[in-house]
């Protein structure tokens, strides 16, 4: 692990990393480098990361448990939840389809040239109703990542149980679980998260991938200006709780590791060599398979990978842009396997 992470951490970078490495029921730590470059404080496995897109196994994980409940059908399309969706191709979109990014959805919120705009939840609506595909796409036919999905997946949930987003995170995952410093803020007019002092001390700065910081301490980013639809922050030790339980083990009860372990399963075959589940991509490396999720922004790196079958698993978090997450899919997870 330090062979493979260490150089890549900490050459002149103004940033650093959090990293776990779980293996057959031991977890270990390492940390690398500083949470902020002026105050020279060092990172540890309990300073606070904005995961970015790591946060949409947690979204992923409430659509697994909603079914195993029998709260919710994969096959349920989003319009049943979110009534004010009328267009023709969107209102046939399925909760399982926004799950798998298979929805077809790509609104200019998904890719470059990003946009300049920021959306009301009424805008955003709005953009759904007039969506429509390229030619000889449809719902369920193939995966196209869609950050605009989740966000109406976001909705779905909130409207299925009449609560936030964060508020369902917390009663149905982290409460359980014990993960007691992950957190989806609010943001203040400034962008920067809504959060206590005390957190905010353990929060890192966040660098450009040459090491210019990029906002203040709690800095969340995002197109649309509606409540939930902010970055979770997080530590390596709660994501170490989190890996274990994705890997069933530790203290999840029966029905949340199981919804845990449904997400991870394949629904849409990309490639030979990949495929998509309910947030997680799953890959074959070399004869490895491994399931993993990846997320990041210019100013953070986040990454999970699991391999079931082994027991292994490996959290990577940096507080910075552009880290080479793929160093664990492609080189560490592998050489875990092999232990």
């Amino acid at each position: 692990m330090a062979a493979n992470i260490a150089p890549a951490a900490t050459a002149g970078h103004a940033g650093g990393l959090a990293s776990v490495v779980y293996v057959a029921g031991h977890t270990r730590f390492f940390s690398y480098g500083l949470a902020d470059q002026a105050e020279k404080r060092p990172i540890t496995p309990d300073s606070l990361f904005n995961i970015a897109s790591l946060r949409k196994v947690f979204e992923a994980a409430l659509v697994a448990l909603g079914t195993l409940r029998g709260e919710l059908r994969l096959d349920d399309p989003v319009s049943k939840y979110v009534g004010e969706l009328r267009g023709d191709y969107i209102r046939r979109v399925t909760i399982g389809e926004l799950a798998a990014h298979t929805s077809g959805l790509l609104l200019p919120t998904d890719h470059p040239p990003w946009p300049n705009a920021s959306y009301s939840l009424v805008e955003f609506i709005d953009m759904l109703n007039v969506w429509t595909p390229h030619a000889g796409e449809e719902a369920g036919k193939q995966r196209i990542y869609s950050h605009a999905g989740y966000v109406l997946l976001q909705l779905a949930l909130e409207r299925r149980y009449g609560l936030p987003i964060d508020q369902l995170i917390q009663s149905r995952i982290l409460r359980p679980l014990n993960m007691n410093s992950t957190l989806l803020p609010e943001r203040r007019p400034d962008r920067r998260a809504i959060m206590s002092p005390a957190l905010m001390q353990r929060v890192v700065q966040g660098y450009s991938d040459n090491g210019m910081p990029i906002g203040p301490r709690g800095n969340q980013q995002g197109y649309f200006e509606f409540p939930g639809t902010g970055q979770m922050f997080t530590s390596a030790r709660d994501l170490a709780i989190f890996l274990a339980a994705c890997l069933g083990d530790g203290a999840a009860d029966p029905q949340l590791r199981e919804a845990l372990q449904m997400t991870q399963r394949e629904m849409f075959r990309v490639s030979e060599q990949f495929g998509q589940a309910m947030a997680w991509e799953t890959i074959d490396v070399d004869g490895v398979s491994i399931v993993d999720k990846p997320g990041g922004l210019n100013n953070a790196t986040a990454y999970m990978g699991l391999v079931p079958g082994r027991k292994v698993g490996v959290v990577l978090l940096a507080n910075r842009g552009e880290f080479p997450h793929e160093i664990a899919r492609y080189r560490v997870l592998p050489a875990l396997s092999r232990l």
